[in-house]
């Protein structure tokens, strides 16, 4: 191949090795958290997501546009995913007092139950999958690995510690 001003920039064997790991672990990881937590606690990861940003908020109570953006959902998939949460009882949907032209959305006594139940299980298999097999170091690597590439995808965010 020759190299022109046009050309990709390649992968180089090594690039390419870690790229094709770290691809199928992008795949497979999300798939294996979503069938622990729909086996015991009949949800998804996103689900799961929206219910912990809401129990760490303030009064458990998120403006939508706030949680999507925790949730790193779209305001629609977003809507879509609180809509079956409130079905469930787990979250309550409210204008914003503040401006009503918002909407909060407030976990509920029986979501804070929920994920407090679903909890347990879903660390113990995040610690089995992701930080049992890594050394301590590993673990505060594959957070600045994380981090890094998260503020490429979305400088505008605050990650911490990214640089």
């Amino acid at each position: 191949m020759g190299m022109n001003k046009d050309e990709p920039r390649w992968l180089s064997a090594s690039e390419l090795d870690a790229w094709k790991a770290f691809s199928a672990m992008l795949i497979k990881l999300p798939a294996a958290l979503d069938a622990q937590l729909r086996n015991d606690a009949g949800l998804n990861q996103f689900e799961y997501l929206v219910l912990a940003a809401l129990s760490d908020a303030p009064e458990r109570t998120l403006r939508m546009s706030e949680l999507a953006v925790l949730a790193n959902g779209s305001l629609s998939r977003l809507s879509h995913v609180v809509k079956r949460l409130e079905g469930h009882g787990y979250v309550r949907r409210e204008p914003c007092p503040d401006d009503g032209r918002y909407t909060n959305a407030l976990l509920t006594e029986q979501g804070y139950r929920k994920l407090a139940d679903s909890a347990p299980g879903h660390v113990q298999h995040v610690r089995s999958l992701v930080m049992d097999p890594l050394e301590p170091e590993q673990i505060d690597q594959l957070r600045l690995i994380s981090l890094r590439i998260l503020h490429v995808m979305d400088p505008d965010l605050a990650w911490p510690d990214c640089h």
